[in-house]
């Protein structure tokens, strides 16, 4: 799209296991161009950063944004990204100086994907004026947001809703994370498509099925502390939503008490990215 020199604009990223997606848009928000990369995360943070920046001054042909929005695999912080093992260096990337050296001119606001895709959801999408509502991402990784009173939780330390961490068994009680296998491990994209390579055909669908039964396991347990309105699912993984919601729902009615509504995002690919652009709207916006 043809866009005037004049025209100011803010700048978007979303920081994935895999890719990282970028949009630039105007300030009320109106995509104009988008483009994404791969993370390429076997080279390192400071590789898929770079690789990242690059793709965005393409985005701006010259252009510097008025904000810039991310959102990102792990909890982003002063000095690192707090609990973000898929891309190597990531946990000591001081992702937010980065940037700010990157475009000093730029108001910066930095997110964890799964609760920027939640904001998004709650304020436009498919969890919007639910209360309470659970956000459920099954992409790379394994994460929730509880979206509570139009707020997403954050939690003490940002990790509210970081069930990847989560103990799958009674035997890991008491046991470090090294020394126990966390649900994330074999529940998530990551692990899927690890197991597709080692399995054969007849095989996978058995493993497959273990999947998502043991995602139900954890599901249902935190849809009963919660009770939530709606359920809603977003991340690569709803490109086999038929498969996901049947178990899903029967393990649902079977056991929670009040079983909520199960539907996918209304973004389920690009939620994070767009949670980014508001995050950019918003601070260019209020200049803060």
């Amino acid at each position: 799209m043809n866009v005037p020199p004049s025209t100011p604009v803010v700048l978007a990223l979303d920081f994935g296991g895999t890719k990282t997606a970028l949009t630039v848009a105007d300030q009320h928000g109106t995509r104009l161009r988008d483009l994404t990369v791969e993370t390429a995360a076997e080279h390192g943070a400071q590789a898929g950063l770079k690789r990242a920046v690059g793709a965005a001054r393409i985005l701006l042909d010259g252009r510097e944004p008025v904000a810039v929005g991310v959102s990102t695999i792990g909890i982003p912080g002063t000095d690192g990204v707090a609990l973000a093992p898929n891309i190597p260096g990531w946990e000591d990337l001081a992702l937010g100086r980065e940037l700010a050296l990157e475009f000093p001119e730029s108001q910066l606001r930095l997110a964890t994907d799964v609760k920027a895709a939640a904001r998004y959801e709650c304020d436009a999408g498919a969890l919007k004026d639910c209360d309470p509502g659970l956000y459920v991402n099954l992409g790379t990784g394994l994460a929730v947001a509880i979206v509570a009173g139009g707020t997403v939780l954050t939690g003490r330390h940002g990790a509210s809703g970081e069930i990847g961490y989560n103990l799958r068994a009674p035997a890991d009680v008491g046991l470090v994370s090294g020394d126990r296998i966390p649900l994330e491990d074999v529940v998530s994209g990551k692990a899927l498509s690890q197991a597709a390579q080692a399995q054969g055909s007849t095989e996978l669908a058995g493993h497959i099925g273990e999947f998502i039964d043991e995602l139900a396991f954890h599901l249902v347990n935190l849809t009963i502390a919660v009770d939530p309105e709606r359920i809603v699912v977003g991340g690569g993984m709803v490109r086999s939503w038929e498969a996901l919601h049947d178990r899903l729902r029967h393990a649902l009615d079977a056991a929670v008490p009040y079983p909520p509504q199960l539907v996918p995002a209304a973004h389920p690919y690009d939620a994070p990215l767009l949670g980014a652009l508001a995050l950019a709207v918003e601070a260019a916006r209020t200049g803060t």
